[in-house]
């Protein structure tokens, strides 16, 4: 493969860092991913991933998507631990009106892992396909040309204060809060990108348990979703490499719980079913209780600007920030570094590969953001203490779930297909299909005759 520069830096080694590492690995002499964390030598919590001591969802479309950018990644995390689920088989789904939901096999495998894990896992990989990965290394900005047309460095600083220059072609921020790319445009007197977001006020606390030994169940994971109009509460339960559970529960509205295992376990018992308070009432708790607090989902319009610099990229939470309830964040990610390595491969025999690659790139990931966000938005918005905009069609959109949700519990084949748009492997426009709309519009008269009954 012929290379397109001779250096590409990387600012972040998150999963949306480590997939774009892979999206850039042998397309460039040089990849270089710069992290101001420590990297651990095995599976193992980072400071600045506060977020990656909770449950963790790997979409199967963002699986599939790093075994593509970095061949081995599925057998690698299950060598690892990871623990193989049938979807939708070996989930119980609590909801009000399904308790439970429907089990059915799918016909595909999802994998439950760590956070830890997960990245540990991705980045050995990186690390195979010649990826040099700078630990504890905070950048400070990106350097451009005097015209401001295309980026040429980047400004980092070290452990014991030393600050470093980088020169390269390309720069992807995975940096998560995409400050380096708002700090360039800001320093060549360019706006921001506008931004769209939605006030969720979402709070989890989150213990690891070991089961007790004589654990027998039909699941392997438990979602519980509360009551709507009732105690905004709901919990997610799901296994662990080493044999152990992991338990968070996630409300709206009520602030940070205290992190106690006492408190903790009173949340569990006020949820709405007693499916996992029965689970792990003689469970041994692993570790502390942790909390987390998330206060909005952000999404940054970069394609509504003038073209970025040349070999500017931000991408995964740079780009779009989701309430981590829905499990997209990694996934959405993974999707984009593919897009990123798609165009890359492209225009490899072209005479400026990277010219107006940024705005093609953000064209084209622009329909899995979408996806991913008009799934989490609206029943978002549904509650009635969100901020945001919300479509004059809310409550047509919202009847149009329930009743899809009606035809999904009594049709296998329609709950699959449910199922790989939820996932990620389908875009929404499948279930747009008019004779299944036909069908949906059928069972939502239903529901408004029996409303009115």
């Amino acid at each position: 493969m012929a290379s397109i520069g001779k250096r590409a830096v990387v600012i972040g080694a998150g999963m949306g860092g480590l997939a774009a590492a892979g999206a850039l690995a042998g397309r460039f002499d040089e990849v270089v991913v710069l992290e101001r964390d420590s990297l651990p030598d095995r599976p193992d919590h980072r400071a600045g991933a506060p977020q990656g001591r909770h449950v963790h969802a790997l979409l199967t479309a963002g699986q599939q998507a790093l075994e593509s950018l970095l061949p081995g990644f599925t057998d690698g995390i299950v060598a690892a631990g990871a623990v193989k689920v049938r979807a939708n088989a070996d989930t119980r789904v609590e909801m009000p009106g399904y308790d439970p939901f429907p089990a059915r096999d799918h016909g595909w495998l999802t994998y439950a892992a760590s956070r830890p894990l997960l990245e540990y896992v991705t980045r050995q990989l990186a690390e195979a396909a010649g990826v040099e990965f700078r630990p504890r290394c905070r950048v400070r900005g990106i350097e451009t040309t005097a015209d401001g047309q295309a980026v040429t460095a980047v400004r980092f600083e070290r452990d014991a204060g030393e600050t470093e220059t980088l020169a390269c072609a390309l720069v992807v921020d995975a940096s998560g809060r995409a400050a380096p790319t708002l700090a360039v445009l800001e320093a060549l007197g360019r706006p921001a990108p506008e931004a769209t977001t939605i006030g969720v006020d979402f709070a989890y606390t989150t213990q690891v348990f070991e089961p007790p030994a004589d654990a027998a169940h039909d699941w392997k994971i438990v979602m519980t979703m509360p009551k709507p109009g009732g105690a905004p509460r709901g919990g997610l339960l799901a296994p662990l490499e080493g044999g152990l559970w992991i338990l968070s529960v996630g409300s709206v509205g009520e602030g940070l719980p205290p992190a106690e295992l006492g408190a903790f376990m009173a949340s569990v018992e006020s949820l709405r079913t007693t499916t996992i308070g029965d689970a792990i009432a003689h469970a041994r708790p692993i570790g502390d209780v942790v909390c987390y607090g998330f206060r909005e989902s952000i999404r940054r319009h970069f394609g509504r600007l003038a073209p970025l610099p040349r070999g500017l990229i931000p991408l995964g939470d740079s780009i779009c920030r989701f309430n981590p309830v829905y499990g997209q964040g990694m996934t959405v990610a993974a999707l984009e570094a593919v897009e990123l390595k798609r165009l890359l491969d492209a225009r490899a025999g072209a005479a400026d590969p990277l010219e107006g690659m940024n705005a093609a790139f953000l064209a084209g990931i622009e329909a899995v953001i979408d996806a991913a966000w008009q799934m989490s938005a609206i029943p978002d918005l549904a509650s009635p203490t969100a901020r945001g905009e919300r479509p004059a069609n809310l409550p047509f959109i919202l009847q149009f779930g329930l009743a899809l949700l009606e035809l999904a519990a009594r049709d296998p084949e329609v709950h699959r297909l449910d199922a790989e748009v939820r996932q990620l492997m389908k875009p929404p426009s499948a279930l747009m299909d008019p004779a299944l709309m036909q069908r949906v519009m059928a069972v939502m008269a239903e529901q408004q005759a029996a409303a009115t009954a």
